[in-house]
């Protein structure tokens, strides 16, 4: 079945012969409004699970057969529905169509369709001569959303019909809303006569929810409602009359405030006079996304996931007025701020071009860190109405100056350095000296893994810390501060010297999940094998009794060292960082490629099949949420980072085709936080471990934007013998990269620039001068060092041909 059936202009025509009655007016349909944009159809396994459309202020998640089941564990069985966070709205809705006493529910689609910025569901209604499609989009910055319904009279007689409309209310607060003082209340439901709408209040609050279709009601009442709360249904009646392949398109809009009424009534108003405008708008925003680090290579498929990746980056950013704007962690359980998912996709966003996000997100994370904290130390958790739930593990606060490091190499801005680098050092300061308490500059604490007892001396806070002083050298550096640059930097050189030494296990050809005593690791031993025996990992159990074994035969008492016991996935965070030692890092890599499976890196290693995981198929979960088991996006795109780290492109690339391989798995146009289709059906960090791999290292583009300069130092994998990256924005730079691999062997690349005076710095890995022909370009200097060749030059373009050895 094709998706646009009908051209606008058929489409406008059928409108207008099935609306000549003065109570039936004409609505633009959003399916020619939406002609020709991206979208991607759904698989029928998966229509019993969810979907999400998404705004800056309001979404909605049901389930893709367009019903709203009570789904989600944070806030058992409320995680779906519309929110207007820091309050939900509804649980969600349904329609019948009557005719004749007949009534049609619509209540299971048969198809559905994701697009950028709206969804699509298909309904094929048996022996009804109709055709009905249900459309649904939040437009920016509105509280409230837009559901359309187009229904199609495909039969040889004019028709009319009842269209009932019923919605369901549960105006209830967001997560640790007691915490804030919102206390749920039972709703009250009006209906005004006036807007024929249905208006529906909790009782004890200022939060409203109203919705109408701005057609005649032809009859309204009261509805009960079978979802859990205390919320209200209200039904609403409409007439239609469709004449023979004539179609009647129906506008509903649901608007909220968490203020006031004339607020929600504002928005109702808005939505209702202006849907056609807003959804032009937003879907020209997407067309300007989707432009942005434009991506072509000769896989299609990774094309359209790193495209996509853009707009599910925008579908996670929320925004409180009163609290700030930032971007989520992942929906639906999820949907609210995060310090360290913010610290990893942030470095994402902004390779993307999404840079206002990047910084809004950075000053929410700081400003409520500060206020909550006071001490440098950044948060973990806080939910949408402003309580912080977690102020902090230990590895955030260190990551939070990497992330300020490296988003400056990109906007170039001094004053952005001098605003944040006060928590820098405060954070650091409180990182050593409230967390060391051995005084060996490892900080003790929880770092990404969230395991019990795993609390000791972590591998990635170790790691991140060390990037962190090497990151806070840099900054120091850059605001005149050469006293403290200075002391920074032996500090990370130290640490750098320290991980590569005490971590390192000969035994396992890995670093080690964390260093502690033999007490520690016991306990954490019989846990382990506990997990391992329950998901049937002989192997697991086996190693583990090893170690147990060889720990009680050499004891070591209270002395400190390097233990792998679950085989993490934060054990290759030193080659993600880039700090460890050459030989290590090959071995470590090798011993790495043995946990995954086709779609990824296993979050814990012992969690792995014996086989390293064959089965492409869904994932097993638990019946209580749990990571246990998972391969995850960000582990994987981690992975990738260090390989391409130690010359690998061909291995980061298998790691992107893994991940991708999840790519519309369950939810079209959407990876899954735990492959291929458990967890979050949204999430930020999945940005990080497709941009910081294709952008920084594939196409090699290391910004200095505070220097108007810009480095590219390609990596290409094999596979790619051509490779086009477009409008790269860096500062009030764009930068574009394309690369060719030629017949005869050498390779064409050509760089284009906005600002003619910036300088371009191209590093060239395996080739010789005198395999170096100049196309076009102002070279400025251009040398050999070794097996590379440097150029620099300005202009608006530069284009050589090189072949490498």
């Amino acid at each position: 079945m094709s998706l646009m059936r009908y051209s606008y202009s058929i489409l406008f025509a059928l409108l207008c012969l099935g609306c000549s009655k003065e109570r039936n007016p004409v609505t633009d349909p959003f399916e020619a409004i939406l002609d020709g944009s991206s979208h991607i159809s759904g698989s029928n396994a998966y229509l019993n699970s969810p979907f999400v459309t998404a705004g800056d202020r309001v979404y909605m998640v049901g389930h893709q057969d367009g019903s709203f089941p009570e789904l989600g564990w944070h806030i058992k069985g409320e995680m779906g529905g519309i929110w207007n966070h820091p309050v939900k709205l509804m649980d969600g809705f349904e329609a019948v169509l009557i005719e004749n006493d007949r009534r049609i529910p619509l209540e299971k689609a048969s198809a559905f369709v994701n697009f950028p910025m709206a969804n699509q569901h298909l309904y094929t209604l048996e022996g009804t001569d109709l055709e009905v499609v249900r459309w649904q989009f939040v437009p920016d910055g509105k509280q409230g959303l837009v559901v359309q319904y187009t229904l199609k009279n495909t039969g040889a007689k004019d028709r009319t019909l009842t269209f009932e409309f019923t919605g369901f209310s549960d105006l209830r607060p967001t997560w640790l809303g007691e915490r804030s003082g919102m206390q749920d209340h039972p709703d009250r439901a009006v209906y005004h006569v006036d807007s024929q709408t249905w208006r529906m209040t909790d009782t004890g609050n200022s939060w409203h929810v109203i919705f109408g279709a701005g057609l005649p009601v032809s009859s309204q009442e009261e509805s009960k409602t079978g979802y859990a709360g205390q919320g209200r249904g209200g039904k609403l009646r409409y007439v239609l009359d469709i004449p023979q392949g004539g179609t009647q398109v129906v506008n509903f809009v649901i608007a909220g405030s968490y203020t006031s009424e004339s607020e929600a009534q504002a928005t109702y108003t808005d939505l209702q006079q202006n849907s056609t405008d807003l959804l032009r708008k937003k879907s020209e925003r997407y067309q300007r996304l989707a432009a942005k680090s434009k991506l072509t290579t000769p896989d299609s498929l990774l094309n359209q996931t790193f495209e996509w990746l853009k707009y599910n980056s925008d579908w996670l950013i929320r925004e409180v007025p009163e609290i700030g704007r930032g971007i989520t962690a992942g929906i639906p359980d999820y949907p609210w701020w995060f310090g360290v998912d913010s610290e990893y996709a942030l470095q994402g966003y902004m390779a993307i071009g999404q840079d206002e996000i990047v910084h809004q997100t950075i000053h929410l994370i700081d400003s409520v860190s500060e206020a909550v904290n006071g001490n440098g130390k950044i948060i973990h958790e806080m939910s949408t109405n402003g309580v912080v739930f977690n102020p902090g593990n230990i590895n955030e606060t260190p990551q939070f100056a990497t992330l300020i490091w490296r988003i400056y190499q990109w906007n170039g801005d001094k004053e952005f350095l001098k605003k944040y680098f006060p928590t820098i050092q405060k954070g650091l300061g409180w990182l050593m000296a409230e967390n060391d308490g051995n005084n060996n500059s490892f900080p003790d604490g929880f770092g990404m893994m969230e395991i019990h007892g795993l609390n000791s001396e972590m591998i990635d806070v170790a790691v991140y810390t060390q990037a962190a002083f090497a990151d806070a050298g840099h900054i120091a550096a850059a605001l005149g501060e050469e006293g403290l640059a200075s002391e920074y930097r032996k500090r990370a050189s130290a640490l750098q010297e320290k991980i590569n030494r005490e971590f390192w296990s000969e035994e396992f050809q890995s670093y080690a999940d964390f260093i502690g005593t033999d007490e520690q690791a016991l306990h954490l031993i019989d846990d382990a094998i506990i997990r391992a025996d329950t998901l049937d990992k002989p192997w697991a159990v086996k190693e583990l009794e090893q170690t147990r074994e060889a720990i009680l035969r050499r004891p070591s008492g209270a002395e400190l060292k390097p233990f792998v016991l679950h085989h993490n996935w934060v054990v290759n965070t030193p080659m993600e960082m880039g700090i460890a030692d050459p030989e290590k890092a090959e071995a470590a890599l090798e011993t790495a490629r043995n946990f995954v499976n086709p779609f990824g890196m296993f979050v814990t290693g012992i969690d792995r099949d014996n086989s390293a995981g064959t089965d492409e198929g869904s994932f097993k979960g638990s019946n209580v949420f749990s990571y246990t088991g998972a391969v995850m996006t960000l582990p994987t795109g981690v992975q990738a980072i260090a390989e391409n780290n130690y010359g690998h492109p061909d291995r980061a690339l298998d790691y992107l085709k893994r991940m991708t391989r999840s790519f519309s798995y369950a939810l079209p146009g959407s990876m899954y936080e735990v492959s291929p289709d458990y967890g979050m059906i949204v999430q930020a960090w999945n940005i990080y471990s497709f941009a910081v791999p294709i952008i920084g290292q594939f196409f090699g583009i290391q910004p200095r934007a505070a220097e108007k300069k810009i480095i590219v130092h390609p990596l290409m994998p094999r596979e790619w013998d051509q490779a086009h990256l477009e409008n790269v924005q860096v500062g009030r730079n764009a930068i574009s990269v394309y690369y060719q691999v030629e017949e005869t062997g050498t390779t064409l690349l050509k760089i284009t620039q906005k600002k003619q005076d910036w300088t371009l710095r191209i590093l060239l890995d395996g080739v010789q001068e005198k395999e170096l022909q100049m196309l076009e370009g102002t070279v400025i200097k251009q040398q050999q060092h070794g097996t590379q060749v440097e150029i620099e030059a300005r202009g608006s373009t530069l284009e050589v041909r090189y072949k490498t050895n």
